[in-house]
């Protein structure tokens, strides 16, 4: 297992897009040290920041977080991330495989653009965690996100594949959903599945809810006991709130209007 143990308090925001384990594998300590992760003119290496200790496994240990460790995983592509505190923005940005571990909280966009792999945030998640950022195609494309805790505003903002799973949202969750799957045990905030075209959200209760979404019923559907079945192999707390009875919406009608809000009866 190698490791990377944050020295002290980071003069600037640091990118940490290309720190993964097979990066790592191949270089020794020195050389690892001078990668460059500033994102000023500061002129910031690897070795500036942390104190590193590789023995070129595919298990990379982050000891000490920060908000201001950006991406941190992203690009990840096989092995293990884990880091014991909180990082910034962009986690596990456009992540195709792996495991990708946060103790602590997550800043905005966690799992943006994610492939495939998981990614485990244990404390809380930014705004747009498993959504698009600026003028990209989709959010999480195929990933599984787990949040522990709360998430922000507009959660899976534009996901188009993947599952999502979250102790509660803020606002707008589901918003513009391509396709996937969005599952909150506790509350969304207001108008949940805004400009959904596709896709499944459920959730144990919502905010306002948009008149563009339509009820249809208490249906026992197969698609959702099987994802039931799924989460508990998971060992999601979210399993729970799939073995009850659950209201359908239908929506969002001013849109495509092919997705569901399922909500606990």
């Amino acid at each position: 297992m190698s490791t990377l143990r944050l020295r002290g308090d980071l003069p600037e925001r640091v990118d940490l897009l290309n720190i993964t384990p097979l990066t790592l594998s191949g270089l020794s300590e020195a050389e690892a040290g001078r990668l460059a992760i500033g994102t000023s003119r500061r002129g910031l290496t690897l070795g500036d920041a942390f104190e590193i200790s590789l023995d070129g496994s595919d298990s990379l240990v982050i000891e000490g977080g920060s908000s201001r460790l950006d991406r941190v995983g992203a690009a990840l592509s096989q092995g293990s991330i884990r880091v014991e505190g909180d990082v910034g923005q962009r986690l596990g940005e456009g992540m195709a495989a792996g495991t990708l571990t946060v103790t602590g909280s997550a800043g905005p966009y966690a799992g943006t653009g994610a492939t495939g792999g998981t990614i485990t945030i244990e404390g809380d998640a930014g705004d747009h965690a498993g959504g698009a950022v600026y003028a990209a195609k989709a959010g999480l494309d195929g990933a599984t996100l787990v949040i522990k805790g709360a998430a922000g505003d507009h959660l899976g903002d534009r996901m188009r594949r993947g599952l999502i799973l979250a102790g509660s949202a803020g606002a707008y969750a589901g918003s513009r959903m391509i396709a996937g799957t969005i599952v909150v045990s506790g509350a969304l905030g207001d108008h949940p599945g805004y400009g959904m075209r596709r896709g499944t959200l459920i959730a144990g209760s919502h905010g306002a809810l948009l008149p563009t979404f339509v009820e249809t019923g208490t249906p026992d559907l197969v698609f959702v006991r099987m994802l039931a079945q799924s989460l508990k192999r998971l060992g999601a707390a979210q399993a729970g709130l799939l073995g009850g009875t659950l209201r359908r919406y239908s929506g969002d009608l001013a849109t495509l209007g092919k997705g569901e809000l399922f909500v606990a009866a």
